[in-house]
């Protein structure tokens, strides 16, 4: 896409293939983002974007191959190069730029239709432009995306009913537990998905009985104001939980942080585990009384919702297909210019070496119409070119290389 050793590359591991352990191996932390995007700038990489929520993480960027990029998420995650191998996909070029729209779409999502990424999306392409590490190239791609995503939301109701994971925990309790308002739900953890269940929960349940305890009490109190929460210290955890028939697990901990020595009560306990890596211990499931939910079953409440969804999926292609036509089409016009301009430009030095020729030799030599004829077959030549590589975009990088060697053209790379 770039001069010949540079292409576009996605490549990433999601829900699909990498279970949510392998997945926390390689999540990213804003402070590794942020690692890698300074360690790309010293490496000498033009353009990259990095998202990591807890279904995926990916990078998109122009490499000669894509190892330089998986060596970048390597050195900054816990994972390495042969887990990644395992578990991971390289999309190239055409592929990668579909493989973007797919994602942004919420087509990829492991909820379907569900669009949370979109605003990872535009955080990455903010922090990459704060780097300049965002070419002309990824911006227009991504602003592409945001449009893609905007008409599905509009046009389609591939994201209707119950959605994310939040929303189906808050369903999964609401279906499972009665007398909802009259229980002591524990939140642990002031996670993303745990404060927007809390959220739900708050707004859906009318329960006034909601304990709130993080490991940064001041960070606890901040979501507490927010929903009027109770807030007990991390000290008391044990305490707490054995005092809740329904507790919220949302620590962002790489170990896990709940486990079967910390439960006393004898009463039944829902506990819903909704971090990356995990972070209640399985071994709690040994105790009677307590029902564990991991986010990778929430995700399984493929209920109607999801059935419905997928009938919106032809509308949702259609859009992507569009922009996507779009997008190429400015990406081709910008590849060819270059080329096209200076065939244009040998062709004409011809005519106007060849006309000089003929003036000096004919005597009645009719400038208007030398001029007229010539310039309308450059025109013509001209356009076959364009109009080859127009349509044969998959190998014109080759016929671009082929035109430059047959008129030894001197082009500037402008892409």
């Amino acid at each position: 896409m770039h001069n010949k050793s540079k292409y576009f590359y996605a490549i990433g591991l999601s829900y699909k293939k990498a279970d949510a352990e392998v997945r926390g191996h390689f999540s990213l932390s804003d402070t590794a983002k942020e690692n890698i995007l300074v360690q790309a700038k010293e490496n000498g990489i033009e353009s990259l974007l990095v998202i990591s929520t807890c279904n995926r993480t990916e990078m998109y960027g122009f490499a000669e191959h894509p190892y330089q990029l998986i060596q970048l998420l390597c050195d900054n995650t816990k994972g390495t190069v042969e887990e990644f191998q395992e578990v991971a996909y390289v999309h190239k070029n055409k592929d990668a730029i579909n493989h973007m729209f797919r994602v942004g779409s919420g087509l990829d999502s492991q909820i379907l239709g569900d669009f949370e990424i979109i605003f990872q999306l535009k955080a990455g392409a903010r922090a990459s432009k704060k780097h300049q590490l965002l070419n002309s190239f990824t911006e227009r791609l991504v602003n592409s995306v945001i449009r893609a995503s905007k008409r599905i939301k509009n046009e389609t109701q591939l994201s209707s009913g119950a959605t994310s994971v939040s929303f189906a925990s808050v369903q999964y309790i609401m279906n499972n537990v009665e007398q909802i308002s009259k229980k002591n739900i524990l939140l642990f953890g002031t996670g993303k998905i745990g404060r927007n269940t809390c959220e739900n929960l708050v707004k859906h349940t009318k329960n006034p009985h909601i304990t709130l305890i993080n490991r940064t009490k001041d960070k606890a109190e901040e979501v507490a104001g927010k929903f009027n929460l109770i807030v007990k210290d991390y000290d008391n955890l044990a305490e707490e939980l054995n005092a809740s028939d329904i507790a919220i697990v949302a620590t962002g901990a790489h170990s896990p942080t709940v486990y079967k020595d910390l439960i006393s009560t004898k009463k039944p306990l829902l506990v819903l585990d909704l971090s990356i890596p995990k972070n209640v211990n399985e071994d709690i499931r040994e105790l009677d009384n307590i029902t564990l939910v991991h986010l990778d079953d929430l995700a399984k409440i493929t209920d109607d919702t999801l059935e419905k969804r997928k009938t919106f999926i032809p509308e949702a292609e259609a859009i992507i297909l569009e922009i996507t036509a779009e997008f190429n089409a400015w990406l081709d016009t910008l590849k060819f210019v270059p080329t096209i301009q200076a065939i244009k430009h040998k062709l004409t030095h011809f005519k106007n070496t060849e006309l000089n020729n003929q003036r000096k030799k004919l005597t009645d030599f009719n400038e208007d119409q030398a001029e007229l004829i010539s310039n309308n077959i450059i025109q013509k030549i001209t356009n076959q070119f364009a109009h080859h590589l127009r349509e044969d975009s998959d190998s014109s990088d080759e016929s671009i290389e082929l035109i430059k060697k047959i008129f030894q053209l001197e082009t500037t790379d402008n892409v």
